[in-house]
This record gives C-alpha cells, structure tokens and sequence, in this order.
C-alpha cells in the first residue's frame, strides 16, 4: 500500500518543491500566513492514503487570524462559521434533512476518509489568493497524479473554477467528479450549488462499489 512518505519523497528532489519551499521559508519569515505552519500539511496527517474515499478539492485556506487548519473549509470548533461553511451545512442539512451542529471543525469527515485539500495551501493574512504561484499547480498535479495510481473508488469534490481545471488528471476508472460552484456566497449564491444533491450522489458511488458513505452531519 502507499504511503504519503512515498508521495513527498518522490517531489523532494523537483524544482518546484525546493522553489516552494524557499518562497514559504521567506513568507512565513516576513509575513502573517496561515495555516501556521506546522499544520499546512494537516490534511495529509489526518487522512491516510489507504483511508481516502472522498476528495473534496477547494481553493485557499481562510485569511483571518485563527480560522484556516490545514483542513479545506474547516475552522476550529471555537471559531465563527465561514459564509463558505455556513453554506456547505445548508447543503448538507437539505440533502440529509439533520441539522448539522454549528461546530466548524470537520475533522471528523477527515477521519472518514473525506481529504480535505485546497488547490493552494498557504496565504498571507487578509489577502486571499496571494500565493497563487506555479508551484503550487505543479504540486496538485503530482499529488492528484499519484492519487490516481489508487485503485480504492474515490470521489472527487471540485468545489469552483480553480478546483475544476485538476479534473483532466481525474483518469481512474474508479474514480469519478462531482463539479460544483464554490459554496461562497459569491458563488453559491448564484446557483450550482444549493440543491444540487452532490452529498446524495457521493455516497451512491461509495454504496454501489459496497464501501460505506460519509457521514456528512456531525
């Protein structure tokens, strides 16, 4: 089976990872970022490869002080809702009919084997998409591109345009996308995201291949 170690230990020699590496070394030095550092990689530690059924793919990590964990669209359980979050409880109480707790922490989807990963993983305070840069592009494409080479069924969540141009390395036949808008209010609330049963359809695809769904109500 593989492991996370064997995906960073294939990257640990390209170009990019070492330039990423020097831009975060820089960033984190002279800048407010979050996630705090030592938990950029949260969602690799709290979701091991073997455990993956559920991909949900999202942008940048939250820009205010105390929100963003490692974990795309998670906050800490003291933490106010995100709109996002906000939203994708709405969602998730229409689809289920349970109200979900107002406790922003998804770490419990995590440890269901839901991997909840942003297409960039660090930002500077108060400025979202500020480190957009190739190397992150070139470091979801690896990892989706290793993701594939599993055989376990996953389904894929590409939650708005930045998450939905990965869906061309998405070529497992036991894999399958599910595309939203982004669950923002920019976003969501002009449509392709309220009552559109993407909750409902994930655990179809897990259940039809005889693996047990999500839990999407805490």
């Amino acid at each position: 089976m593989k492991t996370w170690n064997e995906f960073f230990n294939l990257i640990k020699e390209k170009d990019y990872w070492n330039s990423l590496n020097e831009f975060l070394d820089n960033e984190y030095k002279t800048h407010v970022i979050y996630p705090p550092r030592e938990l950029m990689f949260n969602a690799f530690k709290k979701t091991s490869l073997d455990n993956i059924k559920v991909v949900v793919l999202g942008q940048d990590p939250y820009h205010e002080k105390g929100q963003a964990m490692g974990l795309s669209f998670s906050v800490p359980s003291t933490c106010k809702l995100p709109p996002s979050l906000v939203n994708i409880f709405k969602e998730i109480e229409f689809e289920t009919g349970v109200a979900c707790k107002k406790d922003g922490d998804l770490t419990y989807l995590a440890d269901q084997g839901v991997f909840l990963l942003n297409t960039i993983l660090t930002v500077r305070e108060g400025l979202p998409m500020s480190h957009k840069i190739k190397e992150y592009s070139y470091f979801i494409k690896d990892l989706l591109e290793f993701l594939e080479e599993l055989d376990q069924p996953i389904v894929y969540m590409l939650w708005g345009g930045p998450a939905q141009k990965y869906e061309k390395f998405i070529t497992n036949k036991n894999h399958i996308a599910i595309k939203r808008t982004h669950p923002s209010p920019l976003g969501a609330n002009k449509g392709g995201w309220f009552h559109e049963n993407q909750f409902i359809l994930c655990n179809q695809f897990l259940k039809e291949h005889n693996i047990k769904g999500i839990d999407w109500v805490k």
